[in-house]
């Protein structure tokens, strides 16, 4: 009898991605109907009871949202030193929902929010390669070369070179504004690249994420995606996939 593969049953629960499903099974993690299951592409019938470390987990509805997060909100669900997170601002009905990548604690812009683990890794997975895009000003006039230098790459980390694609719209003596694109999701990329050239981010906003802006959303407003949206999004992250390989 045909049933559903048990690292899609995982990821269904919002526990994490087939990815990470399969390493739990590997890891001897999972257990159906009290066995330890090893094999990644075991079976789950639908009267099959599934543990993950001793705890058991259940298919959930996936829902997505749109969110304008604020500046001085971190993006966590707990914090130890006691400091405001986008939580603060979220009902608690969608407190089980998980961000899709971060942004530091000053900045602002577009966040998607999920309990898909599949999502979420497509979307943040370093081969994925999907594009962000930022807005950003800085003190001072940024030079041609120092836009070069971005889009070259720029050691920010040791072992980690981080690539931005940089698009002046405003430019004096005092200060740049532009639009920011980048394939990578590395900590605080934006602000090492600059630090590292001399400059000092003076704000920095994501306004779009993939295929998905912040038209429509005001700041601490969130909205719910579409079914037809995320259609929509799979088939682009289906293209940039087929584009990568």
């Amino acid at each position: 009898m045909p049933g559903t593969r048990l690292n899609k049953y995982i990821a269904s629960s919002g526990l994490c991605s087939r990815r990470g499903a399969d390493e739990l099974i590997e890891s001897g993690a999972v257990m159906v109907n009290g066995k330890k299951i090893t094999e990644l592409g075991y079976s789950v019938q639908p009267k099959d009871k599934v543990f993950v470390n001793g705890k058991m987990i259940h298919p959930v509805k996936h829902e997505y949202y749109r969110f304008y997060k604020p500046a001085g909100y971190i993006t966590t669900s707990d914090d130890e030193k006691g400091r405001k997170t986008i939580y603060d601002l979220l009902p608690e009905n969608l407190h089980h929902l998980k961000p899709v990548g971060r942004l530091d604690r000053e900045s602002t812009g577009l966040i998607i929010l999920t309990n898909d683990g599949d999502l979420i890794n497509s979307l943040t997975h370093p081969s994925a390669k999907v594009p962000k895009l930022y807005r950003v000003s800085i003190n001072g006039k940024i030079t041609q070369k120092d836009i070069d230098t971005m889009y070259k790459g720029i050691e920010i980390e040791k072992g980690k070179t981080a690539y931005a694609q940089v698009d002046v719209l405003e430019c004096d003596n005092n200060s740049t504004v532009m639009e920011i694109l980048l394939y990578q999701g590395l900590n605080r990329q934006i602000r090492k690249m600059f630090e590292h050239l001399g400059y000092e981010v003076v704000t920095l906003k994501r306004i779009q994420h993939a295929i998905f802006t912040l038209d429509g959303l005001k700041r601490g407003e969130f909205k719910p995606i579409k079914p037809g949206q995320i259609k929509d999004l799979r088939n682009f992250l289906n293209r940039i996939e087929s584009q990568n390989a």
